[in-house]
This record gives C-alpha cells, structure tokens and sequence, in this order.
C-alpha cells in the first residue's frame, strides 16, 4: 500500500487521466446529454469552492473532498471532450441531413491508387439541390473509376457529386473488424463510387499551407526512395518504414511479420521515434549538462529533430501520438531528473485523447502506452535475473530484457485482438529491430544526399540489400514449424483477470509481499475456470451461419467445437478472404474443420437446410417439402414462386454470391407474398441456432 500512495503521489497525472478516460467511456456507452455533464461539473466546481472556504483543519482532515470534486471534474471533461468530437450531434452534419442531395465536397488528402479505383478521403462542405443548399460538416470516401486518364485531383480540389451516398457498413460476419466504428471515429459515415460523367470538378481549391506542405514532402520522399530502391517488395517496405505509406507493401510480406511479432516495425510509431531519440541522446552526450545554456539546448534540439522527423515521414497519426510521448519525455527530464515515467506518460496520454478522444480505441494507441509501460515496469527486474560479464553478450542480453518486457503487458492486448502468439518473437526481434534501425538511418541520409546522385545510388544499393535481409529472415523464422500459436481467444472479462494476475506478480516480485501471490494464484484460478466455462460452451454449440462474403458462397455448419464448410473452391485458396471473412468468427466459436461437403439438402437435429444454387429440379410437386432455411446461391434463374411451389420454407436466405438487382427483385417478390427473408448483402452474416 505504501507504494500506491507513493505512485500517486509521485503521478498525480496519473489519476486525472484515470477520471477523463473514466468519462469517456461512460459517454460512449451511455451517450448522456451535454446538459447532464455541464449541470455534473458545476456541481463539482461548487463543492470545491466550498471546500477552499473551510479552515485549514477542516481542509487537512476532509481533503478527500477536494479530490472526488477535481476527479469529478475530469470525468466531466472527457465527457464533454467525447460528445462534442461525436459527429453525430452537429446540427449540420450530413449523417444527420443528407437525403440524396448534391454535395460539395473537398479532397483531404491526395488520391491513392487501388486496383480497380483511386481513392480520397473527403470534407462535405455544402449539400443541397438545385434551388438551396446549406453549409454541412463531415467526411465522406469518395472512389473514383480508373479511366484511360488519372483524374486531375489533388489535395485541395473542390468537386460537386450528384450522386447518391452509401452508408458504410461493416460485413457483418461474427467477430469481424468494425470498419463503420473505425470510420465512425474519423466522422466518416458515407462512401461514394463516381464515374467520369458523375462529379464536377471546380476551379477553385481549399488548402491548408501546413498540410499541403506535408503532402508535398511525402511526395518527394515517395520520389526519391522509387528512384534508387528498384525492387518493388523492399520498396513497398521502405516506404512503409519512412513515412508510413502502405499501399505499396506486399500482403503475404504483412501477414509473415504479423506471424513472427514484429509488425510493429513496418508502421511508425515509438519504435522509430525511439531511434531518433536515443541516437539524438548519444550524439548530444558531450554537451555538458552543468552549464544552464546546454540545459535548454539539448531538449530543444531533441524536440525539433523528433518532430522534424514526424513531419518529414507524412506526420500520420501513430508517429504524431509518439511524437508528443518523447516530448513530455524530453521536457519532464529536463525539469526535473527525480520527475516520474508514470507521470510523464499519463500527460502526454492526457494530451493526446484532448486532441482526439477516440484514439482511446485505438489498437496503436493502447499497444504503444502498454509497450512503454511494461518496459518502465518489467526491464529491469528481467534484466536483473541474469549477470553477464561480457560486455557484448550483456548488451545483446539488454537489448534481449526490453523486448521480453515490453511483451508482458501488450500480449494480452494482442492475443485480445489478433488472436495469436508468435512463439519466436525474441529472435525475430533481436535480428531484425537493428537491422530495421539501420535501414532507417540509411533512408533518412538517401533523402539527405539524394540531389548527389553516385552516393544516392550506393545508398540505394545498399538499403534494398539491407530490406532484402530483414525480409528473407523474417519469412524464413516464419517458416520454421509451430512458430505461431494461433487461434487464440479470450474475452474482455478474461483479459481483465489476465492483467491482475500479471499486476500481482509484477507486485510480489518488486515488493515481496506474500499477499500477492495469493492474489496472482486467486485470478490464475478465476482465469482458468472462465476459460474452461467458455470451452464447455463452445462444446454444446450447434449453429448455421451463411457468411457476408462479396461474390462468393461460404456456409459453417457447427456441431460442437467442429464445423464442415460448403463454399466456393476459391475461398480455401484465398488466404487473404479467409483471414478478413471467416477466420475471427471460427477463432470466435473455437472450431476446427471438418471434412467440407457438397450436399444441397442437409438434414440437422430434425431441421432441414437447402441449397440452391441452380435452378433445376425445383419446378411444382404434388407434395411440398418442408425446410427450415433455403439458402440461394450463384445467382440462379428463378423466380420466388418457383421456390415457394416447391418448399414451405420459413426463412429465404440471399447469401453474398448473387448479383445486387437479382436480391432486390428476390426481396419484392418476398414481400408481396409475405414471405420470411434474409440478405446478407443487407444485414450480415445469417446465424441461426440448430
């Protein structure tokens, strides 16, 4: 206890941002009004202005009145800071107006090249119709149809869409990526696919100097590494490493370094600006920090090389939230060398979720504080267990100790999110962190020396050879057998318990008390029990599930912990469409396969399921068949009376291999004959229990 009254102490950071966080969450769970927190927090302020009126006695013996109304506070402000950052509760929001009006609308951002269209985030400006329009805010997804000419857009272009908007919708299969919540976040709630005839684009720009510069210096870092890194999968890698841009990058090359622990390295993020702040460290050590002048230098060199850094790589938002990290990092140091981690984080923490309040849901956000955290906490204690004399082995075992440290705290958020372990992360780290730290160094003097073309050639030469070696390692560790422990699931309850479990350790270890370690085996016990209960329950399931996959069949038939697949051949050959569509929900229900089948009438616990993917042998019979749940697949020509003089069926289901207009003819005729449908086109994936 004594250490926690210290910590808090020492961090009194830490329980403010403990409050706002505390508020936020309560604003996106319960969505309470604006008055409801104003009325809260002038209540709080009221409460210490009294408390500031009391005798000095009073003030000492009732000063826990002081902290619940600074606490309450907090969590008020990160309520109001949440509701007002909502989109949805502007007035003049297009989620809240838009009824297939015209728009204009503004590029935020040049366009990016997909494979069949280029793509832009944009800011609604206005929208209306020919006779009024209004101002409106909100951003949009606007693709545009690749033609013989790239359209003449840029960040800054102004174009008029007469087009109707598509709500963005997520696929709707089990345990999937929440691409409308993460859209959401970034106020974009609508997407929009234009052909050369469907937009207008005007003379006029709208630009912000800074972000244009920004632009500009992307494009020409983008320029240089194209030039002189000539492979196309180290390029797509090398740009990955400077300044962000990913869409060069080559998938299988993503999911090997996803497999082998080291995926943090191809985003920026702490691991970059750590680079940059400790090479910065070393190089400034013969400043003498005795003189006051050298006191205010240094930190002022520190901050403007890492934000100079940050600017120059695309300023996206991962670097950014590392670049504010060293920053408080750089100016608690330099105030004070007794000033506390715990309370240089929480500021920066603090800092950050003001300027974007989502970022709280933000994976990187939560890996990178977890990642920083641990190492603060686990690198020494790890680092203490072994003594080595040789100089050399000790800094490999060092380097080693971080790497393990960092681990402990952001496996649980890992497993919680990408359901796997990689078993050999330690070697992967230890080869390839300083390899990615030279090449790093080695793009930031190309871009240096490139206007000196010899020298920008060696060092091009020289990069690509470096990418090279650190993917041929990384794909080799990737390939040695069981170095992924994958399929992993457990629930937000179940990492809960995980974190106190390490907590308490973490606390016997650094204090020796013996009542943590009956804390630490209480929430192993409580862990194993909850895990074991959500195997049981996995072991009685019995479940259909017609997955939302574009232009393909996929249907889980679940019995127990195994399931058997009727699909398209296509999709257990596409690894990609496997991973994004099916994988989380079979990671989810914690099954495995079965040998797949090709039956169209299947017959389950006296329920009967049947396929149609064509349109013979379903004319009229004499006696109708009965089916719980007739599946439509591949686009087959008949019409629903042809179904309906067939089956008495409770449920039609359209799953995501039929064209959009034949679904739609398919959903009228439903309709006019009050026939029970589902299109997973429409509402995600069809789960029914069996």
């Amino acid at each position: 206890m004594q250490y926690t009254i210290h910590l808090w102490k020492q961090a009194p950071f830490l329980r403010l941002v403990i409050s706002f966080i505390a508020g936020l969450l309560m604003q996106y769970h319960f969505a309470f009004v604006l008055n409801t927190w104003l009325v809260i927090a002038a209540i709080a302020f009221l409460v210490f202005v009294v408390f500031l009126s009391l005798p000095l006695k009073r003030k000492f013996t009732q000063s826990w009145i002081s902290g619940v109304a600074i606490n309450t506070t907090m969590i008020c402000l990160g309520g109001i800071l949440l509701y007002k950052n909502t989109g949805t509760n502007d007035a003049w929001c297009v989620k809240n107006n838009y009824a297939s009006q015209k728009l204009l609308v503004t590029l935020e951002e040049p366009l990016t090249e997909k494979e069949k269209s280029f793509k832009a985030k944009a800011s609604v400006e206005m929208m209306g119709d020919d006779s009024s329009c209004k101002s409106a805010t909100g951003n949009i997804i606007v693709y545009l149809q690749k033609d013989s000419v790239r359209p003449a857009l840029t960040y800054g272009s102004q174009i008029v869409i007469d087009k109707p908007l598509q709500p963005i919708r997520n696929s709707g299969n089990p345990a999937c990526f929440n691409y409308e919540q993460y859209c959401a976040f970034q106020r974009i709630y609508y997407q929009v696919f234009l052909k050369p005839d469907e937009y207008v684009i005007l003379k006029e720009k709208k630009t912000n100097a800074a972000k244009k510069m920004l632009f500009n210096a992307s494009d020409a870092i983008t320029g240089i590494l194209q030039k002189y890194i000539t492979s196309k999968k180290e390029l797509g890698l090398a740009e990955a490493l400077l300044i962000g841009y990913k869409e060069d990058l080559d998938k299988t090359l993503v999911q090997s370094y996803s497999n082998t622990g080291v995926v943090h390295i191809i985003a920026i993020s702490g691991l970059h600006l750590g680079v940059i702040y400790f090479l910065l460290l070393f190089l400034l050590k013969p400043l003498n920090d005795k003189r006051k002048f050298n006191r205010i230098l240094k930190p002022v060199i520190v901050i403007l090389f890492l934000w100079s850094f940050s600017i120059m790589s695309g300023a996206s938002p991962s670097v950014l939230r590392s670049a504010v990290m060293f920053t408080c990092i750089v100016i608690g140091n330099s105030i004070s060398k007794q000033s506390s981690v715990y309370n240089t984080l929480s500021a920066s923490a603090f800092l950050l979720l003001c300027y974007n309040p989502f970022w709280l849901w933000d994976v990187g956000f939560q890996l990178s504080y977890a990642a920083l955290l641990s190492i603060v906490i686990f690198m020494k204690p790890v680092y203490n267990c072994i003594d080595i004399k040789n100089k050399l082995l000790d800094k490999i075992w060092q380097a080693a100790a971080v790497t393990i440290a960092a681990q402990i705290l952001t496996t649980p958020i890992s497993i919680y999110y990408f359901h796997q372990f990689p078993i050999f992360f330690l070697m992967t780290n230890l080869l390839a962190v300083p390899i990615s730290t030279i090449i790093l160094i080695g793009e930031i003097v190309l871009c240096a020396v490139s206007f000196v073309t010899p020298v920008a050639i060696a060092f091009g030469k020289i990069l690509t050879w470096l990418l090279w070696l650190m993917n041929t390692i990384v794909e080799r560790i990737e390939a040695i057998p069981f170095n992924m422990w994958g399929s992993l699931q457990i629930s937000i309850l179940q990492n809960l318990v995980l974190y106190i479990f390490i907590a308490s350790i973490a606390l016997w270890l650094l204090k020796n008390h013996k009542r943590y370690i009956y804390v630490s085996l209480l929430s192993l016990l409580l862990f194993v029990c909850l895990r074991t209960y959500s195997f049981y329950e996995a072991s009685k399931q019995e479940r259909l599930i017609v997955y939302n996959v574009p232009q393909k069949q996929a249907i889980d038939i679940i019995n127990g912990r195994n399931y058997q697949f009727i699909g398209d051949k296509e999709l257990l050959q596409d690894a990609f469409l496997q991973n994004f569509h099916l994988k989380p929900s079979r990671i989810l229900q914690r099954i495995k396969p079965e040998p797949t089948t090709t039956e169209n009438v299947i017959v389950w616990e006296g329920k009967r399921i049947v396929i149609l993917n064509d349109s013979k042998g379903y004319e009229k019979a004499e006696e109708k068949l009965n089916a719980d749940v007739i599946i439509v697949s591949h686009n087959p020509k008949l019409n629903i009376s042809d179904i309906t003089n067939a089956f008495n069926c409770k449920t039609i289901v359209f799953d995501g291999s039929n064209a959009d207009w034949k679904i739609e003819k398919w959903k009228e005729e439903c309709e006019q004959i009050n026939q029970k449908y589902f299109s997973v086109k429409d509402n995600g994936a069809f789960i029914v229990n069996l």
